[in-house]
């Protein structure tokens, strides 16, 4: 089983220095690259949920796929806001084309801009009476109205200016950018990746727990993490608390002091194929 290491370990001073004492698997590496080699990649998400900000303020380098095939009803263009005390969808619009397109071939819909504004007319009415409203609506709707039309630029561009507003100083890399083998599939792209930019540490969304394997990613040394996010309670507009929503909705309830505070809330976890050996390390 995996074990949890205390919350928020690997964030803050971003050196790996940072690394837990209370490790006693001798396999694990130590950086040799300090401030520069935690490394975690996913795909774009438009204005996703607050995990996706913890894990890019986790590590010194996070890698956006651009070149990937854009997935229907998945999360790239579309995400949950709270609306009249319930979870409510919003998607951004996109053009009719070929269903094997990476995102980075994908262009908003024709009529964008209309739609764009019953987006953004659904969110005031959402938000109008949140603490946060007169400060975050003018950062949201300057992302909704923001002219990039090409869906990954749109998107990249909602990342980063969140990632701005939160004063995460992580460097963002789109990852056509990186000069490997990009026909490389699963672990063997994200070591490729690791070993471009020399990562020694990775960190990667709770949700591939039972996709990698600790062996594989220590044979090339590199040591691997799960980024689990804590839930984070918050008082919302509804009776019952609604978690996992888009970042919209934390950043309308709460102030920038305590959001930023929430992104030190999570835990990380070894793999669970990790082999100990000796007598557990006593503090």
């Amino acid at each position: 089983m995996s074990r949890s290491i205390p919350s928020g370990s690997l964030s803050g001073n971003k050196s790996i220095n940072m690394m837990p004492e209370s490790f006693d698997e001798p396999a694990l590496l130590q950086g040799t690259h300090a401030g520069r080699n935690k490394l975690a990649i996913m795909q774009p998400y438009f204005l996703p949920y607050l995990g996706y900000f913890q894990l890019i303020n986790a590590v010194d380098l996070f890698v956006v796929y651009d070149n990937i095939k854009y997935t229907k009803k998945g999360w790239i263009n579309r995400n949950r806001f709270l609306l009249n005390g319930k979870d409510a969808l919003f998607t951004i619009p996109i053009a009719a084309s070929s269903d094997f397109l990476d995102v980075s071939q994908k262009s908003l819909a024709n009529d964008y801009t209309k739609e764009s504004g019953h987006i953004l007319a659904r969110i005031r009415q959402a938000y109008r009476k949140a603490p946060q409203f007169g400060q975050i609506y003018p950062v949201i709707e300057s992302i909704f109205t923001h002219d990039n039309r090409n869906l990954f630029g749109f998107i990249f561009h909602a990342i980063r200016t969140i990632v701005q507003l939160l004063d995460i100083t992580t460097e963002l890399i789109v990852s056509s950018s990186l000069d490997i083998d990009h026909q490389s599939k699963g672990v063997l792209k994200v070591l490729a990746i690791c070993q471009k930019l020399q990562a020694d540490t990775y960190i990667n969304p709770i949700g591939g727990i039972e996709l990698y394997a600790g062996q594989d990613f220590r044979a090339s040394g590199v040591n691997l993490y799960f980024h689990n996010m804590e839930v984070v309670a918050y008082r919302q507009a509804g009776t019952e608390f609604i978690s996992h929503l888009s970042i919209i909705d934390v950043l309308m309830f709460n102030s920038l002091p305590q959001v930023k505070a929430m992104l030190q809330q999570f835990k990380l976890l070894e793999p669970a194929d990790i082999i100990h050996t000796g007598e557990p390390k006593t503090e």
